[in-house]
């Protein structure tokens, strides 16, 4: 049973490579009565599906497949929705460099975590994100 009844509960998009790790993330932010409304494990179509269903929150992989990263994936959902909120979930620690030289993301509501994330400080750290600009951070 939940232990919070008032918690809000978000529409979420989530993209990154690993199918495994799609569905940890859905099962558990489901669970938490969260709606994952898409998961993609490549950027290739975000731009257009942003405009037709628009999540409360992004959670993104850095590291995708093809010719976008998490970051270049950002900034197109930024250029649509310019109040987004955007949380990377990244392996990859060049990330928080590349995030914060860019001014676009570092004044948009952007976080990031640094794997391996434990589900509950993710959900913590999505529900931050979107109840007030947090800035950039790596944990």
């Amino acid at each position: 049973m939940d232990s919070q009844p008032n918690r809000q509960k978000l529409k979420i998009m989530i993209m990154n490579d690993e199918e495994d790790i799609l569905t940890l993330y859905n099962d558990y932010l489901s669970s938490k009565g969260h709606q994952v409304i898409a998961k993609y494990t490549d950027a290739s179509d975000i731009r257009d599906d942003v405009r037709t269903n628009t999540p409360d929150v992004f959670i993104i992989d850095y590291r995708l497949p093809g010719a976008k990263n998490g970051i270049d994936a950002a900034v197109e959902i930024l250029t649509t929705l310019p109040t987004a909120p955007i949380l990377f979930v990244t392996g990859d620690e060049s990330a928080l460099s590349i995030v914060s030289k860019d001014p676009l993301l570092s004044n948009s509501k952007v976080m990031m975590l640094l794997k391996p994330v434990k589900m509950r400080r993710l959900e913590e750290t999505m529900l931050e994100l979107v109840n007030g600009h947090a800035p950039v951070l790596i944990d």
